[in-house]
């Protein structure tokens, strides 16, 4: 009984939140959505940015011919890695709507 005790608390201190940086893992011009990505290990209470990741949304979203990134839906949430029943590993995707059209300034040259 005295060997649980530690345990117990290490796994209740485990528990903790971390902070992630969310990544492009896709991204569709045609339909203009974004997702980004991050990891959450069993126990973790993972989180990350939203002002950091709306960020990284619109420069993929620029960088494809819109102006903006605007955060739709829910975050879908995926066990990447299982033992047995349990969910060792999740992944947590956040989705982006790309809007407007980007507007590249034109060098005018006159001579």
């Amino acid at each position: 009984m005295k060997k649980l005790i530690p345990v117990a608390v290490a796994m209740v201190l485990s528990a903790c939140a971390v902070h992630r940086q969310a990544n492009v893992t896709d991204a569709d011009a045609n339909s203009g959505v974004v997702r980004l990505t991050y990891g959450q290990a069993m126990l973790q209470s993972a989180t990350t940015d939203n002002y950091v990741a709306n960020g990284t949304a619109t420069k993929q979203c620029q960088q494809m011919g819109y102006a903006a990134a605007v955060p739709f839906g829910q975050p879908v949430t995926t066990c990447t890695v299982t033992s047995g029943s349990l969910c060792m590993n999740e992944s947590v995707t956040l989705q982006y709507q790309c809007r407007g059209i980007a507007v590249t300034p034109t060098q005018n040259t006159y001579y």
